[in-house]
């Protein structure tokens, strides 16, 4: 486990470096939310949200970037040490390979999506234009990007069951692609609906991330187990400047990535029904706005005054550190209480 905790120290101590010159950098790009719009404009996308939040316009957006491209080029650097130096990479599938094929192109093709995304949002945005792609639009790519993943999931790793607890092993052969697709929108979105308070999805995610890890850890998975630990780094130094009052967000470049990625490690750890409990902020909160957009499609009325949850506590007058802070105590609740369920027998 020791070189997994050298691969953190190492990424946070590279992020901690860069970050600062990256801000810099990203303010000099004017990447930053809102920038080039009108006041009138900008309270016209989002109304309610905006509400609480246009006092950040300003701040930049895209800090997932410089997790994502520092992620993989030490975990790429990493691995090849691991070669260079005859250590075995122990993984529990045929194709150590393809395990790692797969995790880096979920991270980095959702994060290529996002960038566009937050482009669109920021640069080539005009006045009563859509504000970013479309959610038809994007939710089209992402389940492009999911199918393909799911496809290698169990064409290469051969992955085509789902272990319930108490219940058992449930083999779904082709069916596992169009399950798995579904899984890994669904945390993509969720991350993305999360992320909308200082701190929130990034805090939630490094809690969430590190259960994963020890699944990982135990069950010695040393692909997985090596990109998780530089993964946390690189949150960690990021989180240090998301909290609130933030100096940078993670944009759609970092929320898609990451909730894809997360969702794509529970599918490799074999723990899909604890990767639902573990993650149980991000499935409360994409499930208040699922809830929300059917009442509105459906019903032609809102089910809740104002959705995700986070924005109705907001509504409701808690402060955004106290909101944040309690879903990160309760983020280490669903965490406990998954890890007991991913270790029973």
């Amino acid at each position: 486990m020791s070189v997994y905790f050298f691969a953190l120290l190492v990424s946070f101590a590279l992020n901690a470096i860069f970050i600062v010159p990256f801000i810099d950098f990203l303010y000099k790009l004017k990447f930053q939310r809102a920038h080039q719009q009108t006041k009138d404009a900008f309270n016209t996308a989002t109304p309610i949200f905006d509400k609480f939040h246009s006092h950040k316009a300003g701040t930049p957006v895209g800090g997932g970037v410089l997790t994502v491209a520092t992620t993989v080029l030490l975990y790429s650097a990493l691995l090849l040490l691991f070669v260079a130096f005859g250590q075995p990479l122990q993984s529990n599938y045929p194709s150590v390979a393809a395990e790692i094929k797969i995790i880096l192109f979920s991270f980095v093709s959702f994060a290529l999506l996002g960038v566009y995304d937050d482009l669109s949002k920021i640069f080539f945005w005009k006045k009563h234009q859509f504000f970013g792609l479309r959610m038809r639009h994007k939710l089209v790519f992402e389940t492009i990007l999911a199918f393909i993943i799911s496809y290698w999931l169990f064409t290469e790793l051969k992955i085509d069951i789902v272990h319930i607890p108490f219940l058992g092993v449930f083999e779904l052969s082709y069916f596992y692609i169009a399950f798995s697709t579904f899984i890994i929108v669904a945390f993509a979105n969720a991350v993305n609906v999360t992320d909308g308070l200082d701190g929130l999805a990034s805090g939630v995610l490094l809690i969430a991330l590190s259960a994963l890890w020890i699944i990982a850890g135990s069950i010695i998975d040393v692909p997985t187990s090596l990109f998780i630990g530089i993964w946390l780094g690189g949150l960690i130094a990021f989180l240090y400047f998301n909290i609130w009052p933030a100096r940078l967000y993670l944009g759609d470049t970092g929320a898609l990535s990451f909730g894809a990625t997360f969702a794509v490690i529970g599918l490799i750890l074999g723990k899909v029904f604890t990767l639902a409990i573990i993650g149980g902020i991000f499935v409360i909160e994409i499930a208040s706005s699922l809830v929300q957009l059917v009442g509105k499609r459906f019903l032609k009325r809102k089910i809740f005054p104002v959705a995700p949850l986070h924005l109705w506590l907001q509504s409701n007058g808690w402060e955004e550190p106290r909101i944040v802070m309690r879903f990160w105590v309760i983020s280490l609740l669903f965490v406990i209480f998954g890890l007991m369920v991913a270790f029973m027998k």
